[in-house]
């Protein structure tokens, strides 16, 4: 059987309105504009590093020069478990650019059907006394192939197409913030366990020193030269070091677990030997702000969002116009699997079918309005984003110097204690001061000590912070393009 031909006319209609597939409805995208300063007010009389690019590379902890802090770091990329879910999510986003993408062509299928049908038909005759029945079967083979193909007129497709490739482009650029978090991260941890490490060597000084002063109040009390409350303080002072200096290990042992989660093994195969202070501070070079927006990527993931959400706009503004459809079919159909790919078993037909929403109650007015607001919501989390950048940069450049500043007092000031206690130590042997100006002179001791570890782990700290405030070496170049 044949359908009915088209008329001539028909096809210039069709083509015609494929024309048309060229045209996107929509607003194009522009990438939004955010206040941008000429320069970090922080950064005046900043000295950057040279080279410039000592922290512009993707290993930037090399420039602590720690050679464990190295090895642990390496192993972030392959084990470490937000960033091979970042990674997933960012291959799942990619694969959907592709379905997207596939809308764009004609889909086609392939068929085949195999049909029985019959009716009954009765004659009764007598033959040794039994009625017989006859009936009749038909069986039709029927293979088909068809297409069909909605051309994309107003760009709705493509639109979607283009917000699925802005989305891919913002999930990798969650893949380098979530690299880069895990670094730093880890970094920070390997800090503040050496810190520790460094606490834990002033604790067992200390305990020593306090046992030693415990044993010189213990003698004079022993010969009647020092009262019993000197020993009972010496004896508290040498208790609470203990327990600081216990209290110690337990802080470390938690830095250490940590360290192994961001590494991805089980704190129970990790072990970190302590070691001495040998993190080198940095010297970390600074942008221009214009230049920090292709530098961060959670900049780039929210510039990125914004412009797959104007994608969505064209989408929505897409529905309010006609569709079209084109489709095709043939095959062959014979009661007879002989004879059935003959000319004459064969049939074909083609169609065209042009639709309108004319009343919806408004859905479709609606959802561009939803499409715009989500535009715009984006356009604000991108400048917001933008401008915790800049904060976050002027913060750490604002550290770096304050703590810079404070170090060299913070060691005077400690090395003035420790001269202080052996004084006093001695004029106590000597029978001229009490023992609380030897507890005191003590007490600030280990309290200065303690502020010069801290602020020298707080450079350092800082240092990781700026280096991913300024991106760690990454560039909106590393973002894919399709």
């Amino acid at each position: 059987m044949k359908s009915r031909p088209m008329s001539p006319s028909r096809p210039l209609l069709i083509a015609l309105l494929a024309g048309l597939s060229g045209c996107m409805v929509g607003p194009n995208y522009k990438k939004p504009s955010t206040p941008t300063p000429p320069a970090f007010k922080e950064a005046e009389g900043w000295a950057p590093a040279q080279p410039s690019d000592a922290a512009d590379r993707k290993d930037w902890w090399t420039v602590f020069g720690d050679a464990t802090l190295d090895d642990l770091e390496a192993k972030v990329e392959t084990s470490n478990q937000t960033l091979a879910q970042a990674e997933a999510n960012y291959r799942e986003a990619h694969y959907l650019v592709a379905q997207d993408r596939a809308a764009l062509f004609p889909t086609v299928t392939l068929g085949a059907s195999v049909t029985q049908s019959g009716g009954g038909g009765a004659s009764s005759h007598q033959t040794s006394g039994v009625v017989g029945e006859s009936a009749h079967t038909n069986t039709l083979y029927e293979p088909t192939l068809g297409a069909s193909w909605a051309p994309d007129l107003w760009g709705g497709v493509r639109r979607q197409v283009n917000s699925a490739k802005a989305t891919a482009q913002a999930d990798a650029a969650l893949v380098a913030n979530a690299r880069l978090s895990a670094q730093t991260e880890l970094a920070d941890d390997y800090i503040s366990l050496r810190e520790l490490d460094e606490e834990q060597r002033l604790d067992d000084t200390t305990v020593a020193a306090f046992t030693r002063s415990l044993e010189v109040t213990q003698n004079k009390y022993a010969v009647g030269n020092a009262a019993k409350s000197d020993v009972l303080t010496a004896q508290a002072q040498l208790d609470s070091a203990k327990v600081a200096a216990a209290d110690v290990g337990r802080q470390r042992a938690l830095m250490e677990h940590a360290i192994a989660i961001l590494i991805g093994e089980p704190p129970a195969s990790l072990t970190l030997a302590s070691a001495p202070w040998t993190l080198k501070l940095p010297e970390v070079p600074t942008v221009v702000p214009s230049t920090l927006l292709e530098r961060r990527p959670d900049v780039a993931n929210a510039e990125r969002s914004a412009a797959a959400a104007n994608e969505l706009i064209g989408v929505a503004v897409a529905a309010f116009y006609p569709t079209l459809s084109l489709s095709a079919n043939g095959g062959f159909a014979s009661n007879s699997v002989t004879n059935l790919f003959n000319v004459s078993n064969s049939f074909w037909s083609l169609g065209a079918d042009v639709a309108e929403t004319v009343f919806d109650a408004g859905a479709r007015h609606f959802k561009a309005q939803q499409a715009r607001a989500a535009f715009d919501a984006a356009i604000a989390n991108y400048r917001q984003t933008v401008l915790t950048a800049f904060g976050q940069v002027e913060d750490n450049l604002a550290a770096q110097r304050v703590y810079g500043t404070e170090e060299p007092l913070a060691k005077s000031a400690s090395d003035a204690a420790n001269a202080n206690v052996t004084i006093v130590l001695n004029e106590y042997r000597a029978g001229t001061v009490d023992y609380t100006t030897v507890a005191t002179a003590q007490a600030t001791a280990v309290q200065d000590q303690n502020t010069l570890v801290q602020l020298q782990a707080s450079r350092l700290a800082t240092s990781v912070a700026l280096i991913e405030a300024l991106g760690g070496g990454w560039t909106t170049k590393e973002l894919p393009k399709d």
